[in-house]
């Protein structure tokens, strides 16, 4: 049997809110670089479509990391699965996120990035749940949505590895 996905933003609302969040970004960094770090898997989908749209000259590197067990809840104790492959020294660096919620994972990543040396670090959200968020001290710089709390897929984010590819943001709905 199929989950039932209700529609929160659609494939236009997604792809207009991309290009402000863009425009806006290459504005802030006229005249320099970007070094994008794309979170696995789920901020995969929204990292190519940024970097598309970005008018500065961008680098990216990919990390995964892991703060779930077994479960859906996050059990707090942040794993690096698969770490950058360039260092960090002297660039911008803008990390870019999917879904941010409770900020337990990027207050960890903020901390570890941090002391690679990088110009500057920033952060980058597709989806922001801050009335979630734990960790206040975590500063999103460019959200394109704020949500409700509500599990939502598509656009990279996924329920038991699928929904990934919708192209809009979706809540399952039981």
């Amino acid at each position: 049997m199929e989950d039932k996905i209700r529609v929160l933003l659609t494939e236009e609302e997604v792809d207009r809110r991309i290009n402000e969040i863009a425009e806006k970004i290459s504005a802030d960094y006229k005249g320099q670089s970007i070094h994008l770090i794309c979170i696995l898997k789920g901020g995969v989908f929204f990292t190519c479509e940024l970097a598309k749209r970005l008018t500065v000259p961008v680098s990216i590197d990919f990390m995964s990391v892991s703060s779930y067990g077994s479960g859906t809840e996050s059990s707090g104790v942040v794993r690096i699965v698969k770490d950058l492959d360039e260092p960090l020294d002297g660039k911008n660096v803008l990390i870019v996120e999917d879904i941010i919620d409770s900020g337990r994972t990027l207050s960890y990543l903020l901390e570890l990035l941090n002391k690679r040396n990088p110009a500057s670090i920033r952060l980058c959200t597709l989806l922001d749940k801050p009335e979630r968020r734990v960790k206040k001290q975590v500063q999103v710089d460019y959200t394109c949505f704020a949500i409700p709390d509500e599990f939502v897929v598509g656009y990279g984010l996924d329920y038991d590895q699928k929904y990934r590819n919708l192209p809009y943001i979706g809540v399952v709905e039981v």
